[in-house]
């Protein structure tokens, strides 16, 4: 890649639980793709890709930007978290005016909710084995 379009491309890294995307933002006419695949085909249910490209639609720039997004790890929903916090940052790299917006909406604080770790002794998180009193 040549260092011309390289200065037009703005990268982000968004989390959520264990999935991770590197998103990589430039200006187009608005194609969304998520692992080489189309975003409504990646995220098959409406809430997920709608959840996904809610920060692109929260500064209108929903067909002005092409998003290419690589996200692996967990499930979908906490992938289609990941991919929005990734635009979310990538979009705050393009132009710094967008920080107001978008942490307003709430697109730019990672949601730091994980599973919680199974305890010893017990068959889950919190839940116990079947108490036996005789």
């Amino acid at each position: 890649m040549s260092t011309a379009t390289a200065s037009n491309v703005f990268l982000g890294t968004g989390r959520r639980k264990t999935a991770t995307a590197r998103v990589r933002l430039s200006e187009g006419s608005g194609k969304l793709t998520v692992n080489g695949r189309d975003f409504d085909t990646y995220f098959t249910h409406e809430n997920f890709s709608k959840a996904a490209y809610a920060p692109l639609l929260t500064v209108d720039l929903r067909d002005k930007i092409d998003v290419s997004v690589n996200v692996s790890g967990g499930g979908i929903a906490g992938q289609a978290g990941a991919v929005a916090h990734g635009i979310a940052r990538a979009l705050q790299k393009l132009n710094p005016e967008l920080r107001v917006p978008l942490k307003k909406a709430g697109h730019l604080e990672r949601d730091d909710r994980m599973k919680e770790r199974k305890k010893p002794g017990q068959p889950g998180a919190r839940k116990r084995f079947q108490f036996s009193k005789r």
